[in-house]
């Protein structure tokens, strides 16, 4: 037998020996627990909701501080983007508005926010400029770096600055494309992205949700 099989089977003894001593371990264990009477963790209880909320704290496009509880009695739709944004957040911006114009009289029960990634540039002035130029009921969030991560968990949105040389600055955000659909308690109802569905399409469904038909 040629020394390079000896040892793969030395190897493969070996492996052997891990595994049955892992599992003398492990009986081990389940005897030891039962006989000192202790019991097993229950398993975790799925409730069926996602762990998104609205909890934020930061400037509004008018220089405000504003919280998540400054927009609870109202449907949130929350979209996570920046001023710099050459294309996602333009074109989401533009289908949210689309979507509130859909609404009719219910728009008055909902508060568009758009929450910037990129604090550094988009100040309260920047974002004053920037949401106007989509519709008058959007509302600009930002705050401090610190700040906007926090918002970002809460909505478990991911964002990171990645280096482009022909971008302004040098760098751009990458970031999700998502528009969180809020409910007055400030809970997380449904998720939409511009392209999955028309605008008409979104309206109708949030329509359904804000009614309690869904």
């Amino acid at each position: 037998m040629t020394s390079t099989k000896t040892t793969q089977l030395r190897r493969i003894r070996f492996s052997l020996w891990i595994l049955v001593a892992a599992a003398v371990l492990t009986l081990c264990g389940v005897y030891f627990v039962r006989t000192i009477g202790v019991r097993e963790p229950s398993p975790p209880v799925t409730v069926g909701e996602a762990a998104i909320r609205t909890a934020f704290s930061l400037i509004d496009h008018n220089g405000n501080r504003v919280t998540g509880a400054d927009f609870l009695g109202r449907w949130q739709f929350v979209f996570f983007g920046f001023t710099h944004c050459p294309d996602v957040c333009p074109t989401t911006l533009a289908y949210m508005a689309n979507v509130l114009d859909r609404l009719g009289g219910e728009i008055e029960r909902v508060a568009p926010i758009f929450i910037t990634v990129d604090p550094s540039r988009d100040t309260p002035q920047v974002m004053a400029e920037y949401v106007q130029a989509f519709h008058p009921k959007l509302i600009g969030l930002t705050g401090t770096e610190a700040e906007v991560a926090a918002a970002a968990r809460s909505f478990r949105v991911y964002y990171e600055k990645m280096e482009e040389e022909t971008a302004p600055d040098g760098y751009l955000m990458a970031h999700a494309g998502h528009i969180y659909v809020m409910t007055p308690e400030g809970g997380f109802e449904d998720v939409f992205r511009e392209g999955d569905q028309s605008a008409e399409e979104m309206a109708t469904d949030v329509l359904a949700s804000m009614s309690g038909k869904r």
